[in-house]
């Protein structure tokens, strides 16, 4: 046997030797891959089994929230008999600061997009008191303030607020399911 076909030999058991290893490899990378993705869906499956009810708790509250700063709500609940305007502006700022962040850890269950809205709708509303407030005469009283609160919330032009937050709120818990 010469050189010439000793060299040959040992390419061809050499070649032989890196398809079969190539070709396990790839079979038990597969295999890897396939059974980590499955134990993956499988943790995952167990993670959502305790965190969706949080989650619906969480849009539950969201939307409570809404319901509760919603100025056709808060204004019969919080109003008292021969409050000024004043006074029940500050009653009413200081409500939905309060639920705000009764609610604050709801914002790790709920989407970024619901809990923008939550932001902006608290903001929005105590915006719109304080414009109410600060559009009435200086002896006004609450219920002057929630006459022009309502009056305001009539003649948007477009649809309620109040509604369409609780329509983008509803919409990403349903995207749940």
């Amino acid at each position: 046997m010469n050189e010439t076909e000793f060299i040959l030999d040992i390419l061809k058991y050499a070649l032989a030797g890196l398809v079969v290893f190539f070709t396990g490899w790839f079979i038990i990378k597969n295999y890897l891959s396939e059974k980590l993705n499955f134990q993956r869906m499988e943790l995952k499956r167990a993670g959502l089994k305790h965190t969706l009810p949080l989650r619906l708790q969480a849009y539950e509250r969201t939307v409570l929230f809404l319901e509760r700063v919603n100025p056709s709500n808060m204004l019969i609940r919080l109003h008292t008999p021969g409050m000024s305007a004043r006074e029940m502006q500050g009653l009413i700022i200081s409500d939905i600061r309060a639920e705000y962040q009764h609610n604050i850890s709801q914002q790790i269950y709920v989407s970024d997009r619901a809990w923008a809205t939550v932001k902006q709708v608290k903001e929005d509303t105590i915006s719109m008191i304080n414009s109410a407030v600060n559009a009435l005469p200086e002896n006004s009283s609450a219920v002057d303030l929630s006459r022009a609160v309502l009056s305001h919330l009539a003649n948007l032009e477009t649809e309620n607020p109040y509604d369409l937050a609780l329509n983008i709120v509803k919409g990403d818990m349903q995207s749940l399911f």
